[in-house]
């Protein structure tokens, strides 16, 4: 029984990883900068403590019945639990509305109706008619709280949700209270490129994936360091040696060269020539906003700091020998710094 429990562990862990690597690895811009302007307040915290059971509190969004509203060309398919004050969770790309880790759900509940749901054309939310975009999925976003009846709400973005929370904060300002942006960059010409080649290990096995042919278990290893980075890696000597991998297709099982694969290349077509960033734009943000990110992240750390230095009074944790795999690397101290946040400042009504 035990084992069971690992393998399905192992099997969430290594979807949850490999999932925002969808995305993130992909290079998002065509400009480079070596210089940071304006003040950040940085934060660096340095723990190997990754074990989430120690935090009380899980919830189980399986076990929460999902609900559907027409929002634009869409149903759109999303879960609220907790009390309080709305926080809204968007999701990295190809993740569904169950990507959040327990604890961290567990520990936003406590005091803030937590909604989750999934963007066009992932989970259970229709494709719609409208191109892939990260403003389409902005106002997407938007149109979802309208839906929802509610005025406004705490956003947090991770990783592609991250692009995607900075693009809402810019065109729908009157919809966000406070902004927590996690694994993320504004974009555009300003922003500094990641690696090409975790872009080019994840297409490889996508394509390989979606036309049946085999990819090995060092393959995916391959991309599970691309998310977790060297840093904690060497924290974690043994962790790619015992951690059961399953075969590639089980860890995507729908991708086909129809649906998930068609929209990995859109993803691709929209994230290059369709965003140009919203640099320019993130000294119109004046609420209160965080941003998280690990000092091995596959989007290099540096695009924190710009964020940082334009948004106004922007609050700057860096997790040391984090990658992009943050909250799921180190979900304790995820929920701990969101919880100082949340608790510390207040929204401007």
């Amino acid at each position: 029984m035990n084992n069971k429990r690992q393998i399905r562990k192992d099997h969430h862990f290594i979807v949850a990883v490999l999932s925002i690597l969808i995305f993130s690895s992909m290079t998002v811009v065509n400009g480079f900068t070596n210089t940071v302007n304006g003040q950040t307040n940085a934060t660096q915290t340095n723990s190997s403590d990754t074990n989430s059971t120690n935090v009380t509190g899980l919830v189980n969004t399986q076990d929460i019945p999902l609900q559907k509203v027409q929002v634009g060309d869409i149903d759109m398919a999303y879960k609220m639990f907790g009390k309080g004050d709305p926080i809204l969770l968007i999701s990295p790309a190809q993740a569904d509305m169950n990507y959040w880790e327990p604890s961290l759900r567990g520990t936003l509940s406590a005091n803030h109706t937590v909604i989750v749901f999934d963007n066009r054309g992932v989970g259970n939310t229709s494709t719609g008619i409208k191109p892939f975009s990260i403003q389409q999925f902005a106002n997407d976003t938007a149109g979802l709280l309208d839906a929802l009846k509610i005025q406004k709400a705490d956003v947090l973005g991770y990783s592609l949700g991250s692009f995607i929370a900075q693009q809402l904060a810019v065109t729908h300002p009157d919809k966000v209270n406070r902004l927590v942006l996690i694994a993320t960059t504004c974009g555009g010409e300003e922003s500094i490129p990641p690696s090409p080649e975790p872009q080019k290990r994840v297409i490889d096995v996508i394509n390989r994936i979606a036309n049946d042919t085999p990819v090995t278990s060092q393959e995916v290893k391959a991309l599970l360091s691309d998310g977790l980075g060297s840093g904690w890696l060497i924290l974690h000597p043994d962790f790619l040696e015992n951690i059961t991998i399953p075969d590639a297709k089980d860890l995507f099982p729908s991708i086909t060269p129809d649906n998930n694969l068609k929209q990995f290349k859109a993803a691709l077509d929209w994230e290059a020539s369709n965003w140009n960033g919203v640099c320019d734009e993130l000294r119109k943000i004046s609420i209160p906003t965080l941003i998280i990110t690990g000092t091995d992240d596959i989007i290099p750390t540096q695009n924190a700091l710009i964020i940082a230095g334009k948004i106004p009074g922007a609050w700057l944790v860096q997790i040391k020998d984090a990658g992009h795999a943050i909250p799921i690397q180190y979900p304790a101290e995820v929920a701990e710094i969101l919880n100082t946040f949340l608790s510390t400042t207040s929204p401007n009504n």
